[in-house]
C-alpha cells in the first residue's frame, strides 16, 4: 500500500520529543515489509544542513488562507531509502524552534500549520498520492479536516482513507475563533459536532472528527484518554469514536539504541557481559562532573522535557528526601522554568550527587542510559514513552508511574511501578529499587530480563500494516 505520513517532526530533521524518533523508525519498517511510504514536513531551520543533497520538485505552490497568499517549495530528500518531502516557506518554518520560545508558542502556529496542511495536499494531488494519508497530532491535523469538509467534493481525494495517531492528547491546537477565518476555513466548523471546543477552534478535535481511523501509542493510553481523568475535555467525543479507536504501542529502533552499537557511550556491551557497564558508569560520573568514588552507588538517570506532564512535580515535592539517599543523580533536559529553576537549585544544594545540564543532546542522553543503574519517568500520563524502553535494552532499570505505556511495556520481572501519583508514592518505589540494588544476584536477573525485552518496531510496523488494511477493506 502507498502511505503518506504528515508529521510536525522526525529524526534527524527536527525534534522535540518521542513523535520525532516514531518517524524516524516507523516509515522504514513499514518500507521493510513491503510498504511503499513518503513522509511529509516543514521545512525548518534545523532540518536545512541534511538537504544538501534534497532536489526541488515543486516550484510556486501558492496557498492563500484569509486574505494572505503564501508561496512555498517543496524539496525531496532520499533518506534510509525513502522520499521525505519539505515543505519550504522561510517565513514560516526558518526559525530557532519548531514550535515557540521561552515556553510561549509562537502566535502564528496555527498558520503555520495551516499551510503545511495545504502544501501536503499537493503533494497528494500532483507527487505522491497515497492509500491512506497518516496524520501525527494536532499539527497534521487539518489535512482530515480539509480533506472530509473544504475539498469534500474535489475527486482527487475520493478512495484515500484518513488515519490519525494521537501522540499526546494533552496538546490539541487550541486557537481563538477569529482562526477560522484565518484559516479560510468554513464558519460551519465553529459548531460541537465539528472543531469547536468551548469556543475555540481545536485542530485535533478536527482530526478525531473526520479521520477513518484513531490510533494512540499504546493500549492502555487509548484506553485512558476515554475516561475523563486523562481525556482532556475529548473523553466523550473519543468513547463516541470506541470502535475505531486503537492503540499500537511504539517500537524503538535499535540500530541507534543499542549498546551493542552506540556510537555516543564509552564501551560497548551486551547481555554475555553486562559488567563492561561499569565502564559507561565510570565515564558518566566523569562527564558529568560526579566523585569516582561513588562508582557503586546507584546512579539514577533522567533524560526530559520539564513539563509536569513528566511528573516533575513529584520529584519537587521530594527532592530533599531523594538526595538524602545513597544515590547520584544525572538529569538532562530543557522545559518549564520552574523544573529548570528546581534541577539547578538540586545541583548547587548537593553538588556530590546531583549533576544536571539544562539543555538537549544525543551524546548525554545516551550516556545516561548506558552509564546509569535506574531510570526515572514518574509521568502524570504518559501516552507511550520510549525512554523506559530504550533503557530497558542498556539493562538501566525504569522507575515508572503505572499509567500509559509505562504500565504496558515494564513490570515486576524489569523494572519497578508505582501507582498512586503522589510523592510518598515515587519515593517509596525509588527506595524498592535501591533495596534491590544491594542483591547483587537478583539485581543482575532484573537487568538480564530487562535487556532481553524486544521491542523493536517489526512488530509494531506488522500492527500498522493491518491497521491499514483494514480501513482500506
Amino acid at each position: 500500500m502507498k502511505i503518506l505520513m504528515a508529521a510536525s517532526e522526525a529524526t534527524p530533521f527536527a525534534k522535540t520529543g518521542g513523535l520525532a524518533d516514531v518517524l524516524g523508525a516507523l516509515p522504514v519498517s513499514l518500507q521493510a515489509r513491503g510498504e511503499e511510504v513518503a513522509v511529509a514536513l516543514p521545512m525548518y531551520r534545523s532540518a536545512s544542513p541534511h538537504l544538501k543533497d534534497s532536489e526541488r520538485v515543486y516550484d510556486g505552490l501558492a496557498v492563500t488562507l484569509g486574505n494572505t497568499t503564501w508561496v512555498c517549495s517543496i524539496r525531496r530528500l532520499i533518506h534510509r531509502g525513502l522520499p521525505f518531502f519539505f515543505v519550504d516557506c522561510p517565513a514560516l518554518y526558518d526559525r530557532d524552534r519548531l514550535y515557540g520560545e521561552a515556553g510561549v508558542d509562537y502566535s502564528d502556529n496555527h498558520i503555520r500549520f495551516g499551510v503545511f496542511a495545504h502544501a501536503v495536499l499537493a503533494i497528494m494531488r500532483g507527487i505522491f498520492r497515497p492509500d491512506v494519508i497518516h496524520c501525527h497530532d494536532w499539527q497534521a491535523s487539518l489535512i482530515a479536516a480539509l480533506i472530509a469538509t473544504k475539498f469534500r467534493l474535489d475527486p482527487t481525494f475520493y478512495g484515500i482513507k484518513r488515519l490519525l495517531t494521537i501522540h499526546n492528547l494533552g496538546y490539541q491546537g487550541l486557537f481563538p475563533k477569529t482562526a477560522v477565518r484565518e484559516l479560510g476555513l468554513s464558519q460551519s466548523v465553529m459548531h460541537p459536532s465539528s472543531m469547536e471546543f468551548f469556543g475555540q477552534l481545536n485542530l485535533l478535535k478536527g482530526g478525531i472528527v473526520y479521520s477513518h481511523a484513531i490510533n494512540t501509542v499504546s493500549q492502555g493510553y487509548a484506553r485512558e484518554i476515554q475516561t475523563e481523568e486523562y481525556g482532556f475535555g475529548l473523553d466523550g467525543l473519543l468513547r463516541s469514536r470506541a470502535r475505531d479507536l486503537s492503540g499500537i504501542v511504539n517500537g524503538v529502533d535499535y540500530e541507534e539504541w543499542s549498546p551493542e552499537k552506540d556510537r555516543y557511550i564509552a564501551t560497548a556491551y551486551n547481555t554475555d557481559d553486562v559488567s563492561a557497564k561499569q565502564i559507561c558508569k565510570r565515564d558518566l560520573l566523569e562527564t558529568f562532573g560526579l566523585p569516582a568514588t561513588h562508582l557503586k552507588r546507584p546512579v539514577i538517570g533522567i533524560v526530559s522535557r520539564f513539563a509536569t506532564q513528566k511528573g516533575f512535580d513529584l520529584i519537587e515535592e521530594i527532592a530533599d528526601q531523594l538526595a538524602r539517599e545513597d544515590i547520584s543523580l544525572t538529569v538532562i533536559g530543557t522545559g518549564e522554568p520552574r523544573y529548570e529553576e528546581m534541577f539547578r537549585r538540586l545541583a548547587e544544594t548537593y553538588p556530590d550527587k546531583i549533576a544536571v545540564r539544562v539543555t538537549y543532546s544525543d551524546e548525554l542522553s545516551h550516556k545516561i542510559e548506558a552509564g546509569s543503574d535506574m531510570f526515572l519517568m514518574p509521568s502524570r500520563y504518559e501516552p507511550c514513552g520510549l525512554n523506559q524502553i530504550y533503557s530497558l535494552r542498556y539493562g538501566t532499570l525504569p522507575i515508572v508511574r503505572a499509567t500509559g505505556g509505562l504500565d504496558d511495556t515494564i513490570n515486576e520481572r524489569n523494572g519497578f511501578k508505582f501507582r498512586e501519583y503522589s510523592g510518598p508514592a515515587l519515593l517509596a518505589a525509588i527506595r524498592s529499587a535501591l533495596q534491590a540494588f544491594k542483591n547483587p544476584e537478583r539485581w543482575q536477573e532484573l537487568v538480564r530480563n530487562a535487556m532481553q525485552c524486544d521491542f523493536s518496531w517489526n512488530a509494531s510496523a506488522a500492527e500498522y500494516s493491518a491497521l491499514y488494511r483494514r480501513m482500506a477493506g
